[in-house]
Formats: C-alpha cells, structure tokens, sequence
C-alpha cells in the first residue's frame, strides 16, 4: 500500500520534543525523514534515562520511522554538505533558538537559492515582537498561552496540564502548516516559510476562553461553578464550561483516579434521577430544567457523587452508558498502557529496538484508509551515514572516516 507522503523528503533539525513530534508524525504519513543530528546527538537521546548508555525514551518516543546522519554545522565542509542536502529535500524542518540557522550561513533568503522548491518549517516559542527572544518550555507556552491562568480549582494557584500542548501540540499545528505549503506548491511550483509559535499554538487551543473573557462583559458566566467572577475568566476546576455542565464524581475504592467524568445533559437527567435513587427530581421543577439546575450544579453533582461512590468506576460507566449518558473514567497512564481497546487501534504500540529492547509507545492518531502506519524503532545516534552521504550524495568509499576523523560527521 502507497504511503499517504511516499517521496516526500524531510531533512529534520530538530530536537528535544515540539519539532520531533511534527516530524514523527510526517514518517508516519510516509515521508523519507532524515534527523541530522550534531555528532554529540539529540540532547534527549541522554536525558531522563531509565538504562545506563541507552537512547532514553524520551528520544525513542518521538523519533521513529526516521533515519539519523550527523553533521556538525559550524565546519566549512559540514555547511558544505548541508548546501547539497538542502538542494535534495522537499521540507527543512528546525526549532533551534530564533536566528540560530541564520547565523548557520542559511537564512530563508539563502535556502531559496539553493531550493526554491524547499517548504522552511520554523518553530518557535514566539512571534514577532517583546517575547521573539524569550526562552521557551512546555509550560512557558502554557502559562502565555491563557492554559495555566484557566486550569485549577479558584481558590488554588494556576496549574499546567499534563498534556503537553506547548510542544506536541505545537507539532501538530506545524504538521498542518507544512501540508498546507505541501499542497500550494503543487499549484505554485514554489516552496514557502512555515512559521508556529508554541504560544500561539496553546491560545488556539484556549479559543473557548477567549469566549467567555468577551461573554464576561455582559454579566457572569451562569454554565461556571465559580461564585465571585471580576474582569477575566477565572479558573474552574473541572467544569467545562460549555453548555451542557460536566463534573469529575468519585467513585470506589476512592484511590486517586477512581473518578468518572459526568455530563448532564437535558435528557440525561431523568435516568441519572432514578440512578442516583431521587425519582422525584425528574418530575420537580426545582431541578427538572437545565435553568432550573444551572444555579446549583454543586449540589447536583454532590448527589450524583453520594450514589457513584458506592461502585467502581467501571460499574459507573456500564450503567451510565445504559442510558447512553455522556461520561468517561479517568484512566491513569498504567491503565492507558494496558487498555486492550487503545492497543487494538494502534494507539499503545509495542516497538523492539536494538539496544533496550521492546518499549510501548504513542501510535499516529491520524488513521487513513489508504495509508497504513508501521512503527519503526527510532534510529541509532548517525545509523545512516553511510546511506545517505555514500549512496545518496554519492560521496567516494572511505570519505566517511575521513569526515568523522575531521570532525565532520
């Protein structure tokens, strides 16, 4: 079966995690996509590691299906050879430091030179402006993003998300920007500069906020559990803050995630009445209205929790689901990694690889009818050298030991 990017050639610099996950993604999809790494590596190839002198999960996690060369960009022959690997590749792809390719010697002006058909990919932790030269981490995107001023309980300090929607989240994003240009230039015959930033990226993610700062202005959010609001949108907990109010309810044993997140919806709430044993709700206009309901949600899912307590949360889940009542358990990461339903969909995948041998991983999230998704393990620190600077460029036999013993490679 043809693969969705078959022929689509990337030549990857980046590193560590908002930058590799865009470009996982694309090997997944099918394209050819080779990670050009300093000699020393990956920075992740080192950090967090669970064995002694092993590529880290960290890096294995987000850097399958590609191949590895080496490079070291400040030598003469090293931006020598990247002049010739630029002119043979379809996407260059980096989040180094903003202006770190430019003092390279390959600024977009220079790139279009030697490939006018090149797409640029650019991540960054900002845009234009007082932030372009600020650091960025995960959670400095969250907490400029409006993520962190909107995540807790009101009475708590701003907290981040687990999920990594400053970096991984940032890849997506990219991943589109790229297909997009991917697409154009098939129409233009021209390539074009994709530029993400990973605060941009998380405010796309928060829109829903932004709404209700504007929706502040004419009155107090009624769908919030929030009793007091000033001028912006406060944090709260785990209302969604939608129109159909939702709650995480404990249930047994009472262990840390032994929760169910519950949406009552109009038609939900005479089933959930008669599951929680007060029959009499579904026919009391104290409680049978999404109005009548709105201004104590507290009490509400105080009263759904006294019954869901009593059983597990996947007994919970059964009976809800009776009822077709919108609700799903908190899974914990080891029951995710263990869930038989993600790994059918090949979102828990087992990978083998050469040296720490088989680690579970993510899957693509994206599923296409005609372009199925293998994962491959992530490539060993510069495994193909040999591949694409002898049989590729075409390099002379024996030049390789030359170049590593000049610091080239």
């Amino acid at each position: 079966m043809r693969k969705a990017l078959e022929g689509v050639r990337v030549l990857d610099m980046t590193h560590v995690q908002s930058g590799p996950s865009c470009t996982q993604i694309l090997a997944w999809l099918g394209a050819d996509v080779v990670k050009l790494e300093a000699p020393t590596g990956d920075i992740t190839r080192k950090q967090l590691r669970d064995l002694p002198d092993v590529d880290s999960l960290y890096f294995t996690m987000l850097n399958c299906n590609k191949r590895s060369i080496t490079l070291n960009m400040k030598s003469d022959r090293g931006k020598e050879l990247f002049t010739e690997l630029v002119s043979r590749f379809d996407i260059l792809a980096e989040n180094f430091g903003p202006g770190a390719v430019d003092r390279m010697g390959f600024s977009w002006e220079r790139l279009q030179e030697i490939n006018p058909r090149l797409i640029y990919a650019s991540i960054k932790g900002f845009g234009e402006g007082p932030y372009t030269h600020f650091k960025a981490y995960e959670v400095v995107a969250q907490a400029m993003g409006g993520s962190m001023s909107t995540t807790g309980f009101e009475d708590g300090p701003p907290l981040a998300t687990g999920a990594q929607i400053g970096d991984s989240g940032t890849g997506i994003h990219t991943v589109a920007g790229i297909l997009a240009a991917l697409y154009q230039r098939e129409h233009t015959g021209k390539g074009q500069r994709v530029t993400v930033a990973m605060q941009h990226a998380v405010l796309n993610l928060c829109r829903v906020k932004l709404r209700d700062q504007q929706r502040l202005t004419h009155g107090p959010l009624a769908e919030y559990p929030n009793e007091e609001f000033g001028e912006e949108v406060p944090r709260s907990g785990n209302a969604s803050g939608g129109g159909q109010p939702g709650w995480a309810v404990r249930c047994a044993p009472g262990g840390p995630n032994d929760y169910i997140y519950v949406i009552v919806q109009p038609a939900g709430w005479e089933p959930i009445s008669r599951l929680i044993g007060r029959p009499e709700l579904a026919d009391d206009p104290e409680w049978n209205t999404p109005e009548a309901r709105l201004s104590k949600l507290d009490k509400m899912f105080q009263m759904i929790e006294e019954w869901s307590s009593g059983h597990g949360k996947w007994e919970v889940l059964a009976k809800l689901n009776e009822h077709n009542i919108p609700c799903g358990p908190i899974l914990s990461t080891k029951e995710i990694i263990e869930d038989e339903s993600l790994a059918a969909n090949e979102m828990v995948v087992r990978v083998p690889h050469p040296e720490r041998g088989e680690f579970a991983t993510v899957g693509c999230p994206i599923k296409l009818s005609e372009s199925s998704v293998d994962v491959t393990p992530s490539p060993l620190l510069g495994e193909h050298n040999e591949d694409v600077y002898l049989h590729e460029l075409g390099l002379a036999p024996g030049r390789l030991a030359e170049l590593e013993a000049n610091g080239v490679i």
